[in-house]
Formats: C-alpha cells, structure tokens, sequence
C-alpha cells in the first residue's frame, strides 16, 4: 500500500507530491517574471499596463529583467527598459541582467543593455565581472562587446584571483582577453 504525502505548507494529504507547489512558485508562474522568462511581450505589457513594476523582484530577489536577459528576450528587454526597469538591478548574490545576458552568449541583449547604461563593472558575490561570465563560456563576440565598452574589465579580479582571460578556454579569446602589459 503506498504510503501518503501530506503537503509541506498545511496538514492536508496530498495523493502524489508533483502536484504541491509552494505559494511562491504560484506567484512566479502568475507573475511578470514568468511573462518575461517565456518571452511573453503580450503578457508583460499586460502586466504593465495594469500597473505592475518593472522592478519587482520575485521571491529570489530577480526582476523581469533577470529572466528576459537570461532567456535572449531582445524585445521583452527593449520593452522593460522603455517602461522604467532599471538596467542593473542586483539579486541578493549580485547578479545583474548584463551578468545573466553575458553568460549565456545574448550578444544583442547585452548590447540593449550597454546602450541603457547598465554597469559592467559591478560583479556578484563571487566578484566576477559580466567579462568573467562571458569568458567562462567561450562567448567571444560578448567579450569584445564589453571590452570595447570598458577595457578595465580585463584587468579585474574575481574572488578567486583570476581574471577572466584565465576563464576563457580557447587561446584565441585567451588572448583577446588577456590585460595590456
């Protein structure tokens, strides 16, 4: 006989444990996060249209912002930035939109960011720059983006002391990204 689960936010048996799902994923999921993350322009103008804040963040500490960036939503993105989002909001861990766009390779995204005037000096708890995050997956055409934009970043220091030509794995972007002697 199987054995039943009771769900962990009240004392009511739930008959298989897929379908218990905290509050704050149901406010995500309802949420202009989720909008934002599916690449749902109709549904985060929606939102916005109804009064919702560009800058909200979710129960993690992330804004739309965070989850257009991270998903390549240029036009999701465009239309935050028009309708006050800021371009670099922090999470509680430091992490920025330009931190997430820059990590996974959304050139075009970056760029939008850039030209918003998102900072690519600040760096997350692990004091890694968005240079760090592009260089750790091989993205070349972000790190020449944010390098024309700020050549400092090459000479930057995460936590562990490295910077971020050490991140990179290809010699050509190794020594795109290595500092000037």
């Amino acid at each position: 006989m199987s054995e039943r689960q009771q769900c962990s936010c009240c004392s009511h048996p739930v008959s298989s444990p897929s379908v218990c799902q905290t509050l704050n994923e149901m406010d995500f999921e309802r949420g202009i996060w989720s909008a934002a993350m599916d690449g749902d322009l109709e549904r985060v103008k929606s939102f916005v249209q109804r009064g919702t804040d560009t800058n909200m963040r979710d129960s993690a500490g992330y804004t739309a912002l965070h989850y257009g960036s991270r998903s390549g939503h240029l036009a999701v993105c465009r239309f935050l930035l028009e309708n006050g989002a800021c371009a670099s909001p922090q999470t509680p861990g430091g992490a920025t939109p330009l931190h997430r766009s820059a990590y996974c390779g959304h050139l075009d995204v970056v760029q939008l960011l850039l030209q918003h005037r998102a900072d690519p000096m600040l760096c997350d708890d692990d004091g890694a720059s968005p240079l760090h995050k592009a260089a750790e997956r091989g993205h070349e055409e972000v790190c020449r983006l944010l390098l024309e934009r700020c050549p400092a970043l090459c000479s930057q220091v995460n936590k562990r002391m490295q910077l971020p030509y050490q991140l990179a794995q290809q010699g050509g972007l190794q020594e795109l990204l290595k500092p000037p002697r």
